[in-house]
């Protein structure tokens, strides 16, 4: 079969053309992924707009209880038992934790934030899972690919530009939740090898349901509207919807293509952001999540190149 074109640098052949299955299989994936992440950004509009009647922990609640009842009808426990069984519960635990600190942080932050700052702050989330990835999985990255890193934040600190003043706190939390999200992405890598994904789907909203139902009574308002309720319902499915198209999208395409992919989230934010709340986003954060998603684009293809995939045809 004869090579494709050489890459920019002329150093790294492209892949061969796919044949035109693969390539229809390709497509299907990668549609699927920008789906899969306009439900994240439904799910992040839905809990801003609750922000507004309702305390963030309630929201946080919601969420978790909602998505709760969808795994167990899926995975059901009752007749698979097994599913229930994990062979590292203290990771699980602490991934758990994680995911929850992580969404309570987001969800905060929305309170006060733009969805695009949000997201273009946890965009830093790929940067810091390439630095820890050396101490946690042994997985350290080249002088490339820290620059690249370094870059990114670069791209974060022009979001929050922390030397006008004018850096609101809960971009903290924001950074916050990127940080914890990192390691929880980091934890799930090592749990794959030991639990299915069905147990940690479960553990992982199991927890977030506990610890939240322990904290909602402080907090509690009840809905007015059915409205609210609905939306309220509609978190829980738009997230067990987003991750099933996610894992299908991983099914039809390789990761490296579908990678790229996730910097569409911010167009789906800063459209909702418009419509939803009439917010335009800033010349700062365009200009910084413009760096970040360059950097990570490029961080991507480092990794690709460093593991021997080549770079993308």
């Amino acid at each position: 079969m004869k090579e494709g074109p050489l890459a920019l640098d002329g150093a790294t052949p492209l892949a061969p053309a796919a044949d035109p299955a693969a390539a229809r299989l390709r497509l299907k994936g990668i549609g699927l992924m920008v789906m899969a992440l306009a439900c994240f950004a439904c799910l992040d509009t839905i809990a801003k707009g609750l922000n507004t009647v309702m305390d963030p922990i309630q929201v946080v609640w919601a969420r978790y209880t909602a998505a709760l009842v969808l795994v167990l009808i899926m995975f059901n426990p009752l007749r698979n038992p097994q599913v229930l069984v994990t062979r590292r519960p203290w990771i699980q635990a602490i991934r758990s934790a994680l995911l929850f600190g992580s969404t309570a942080f987001n969800f905060i932050a929305l309170q006060y934030l733009q969805l695009d700052q949000t997201v273009s702050i946890m965009f830093a989330t790929p940067f810091i899972v390439a630095v820890l990835a050396g101490p946690f999985l042994g997985e350290w990255i080249g002088p490339r690919r820290w620059a690249a890193v370094v870059v990114g934040f670069i791209g974060v600190i022009v979001v929050t530009q922390p030397w006008s003043g004018r850096m609101h706190w809960s971009m903290l939390l924001s950074l916050s939740g990127a940080f914890f999200y990192a390691v929880y992405s980091l934890q799930t890598r090592v749990l794959a090898n030991y639990d299915s994904a069905g147990t940690t789907s479960i553990y992982s909203v199991a927890f977030g349901a506990l610890v939240a139902s322990c904290l909602v009574p402080f907090v509690w308002v009840t809905p007015t509207s059915l409205w609210v309720v609905v939306g309220m319902a509609a978190m829980g499915a738009l997230g067990a919807i987003g991750h099933w198209l996610l894992i299908r999208a991983h099914g039809l395409a390789p990761a490296g293509v579908l990678s790229p992919f996730i910097y569409t989230q911010i167009v789906w934010m800063v459209t909702f952001g418009a419509l939803f709340f009439g917010q335009v986003p800033a010349p700062n954060t365009l200009a910084g999540a413009a760096i970040v998603i360059a950097s990570g684009l490029y961080l991507l293809y480092r990794e690709r190149v460093v593991k021997g995939a080549g770079p993308a045809a």
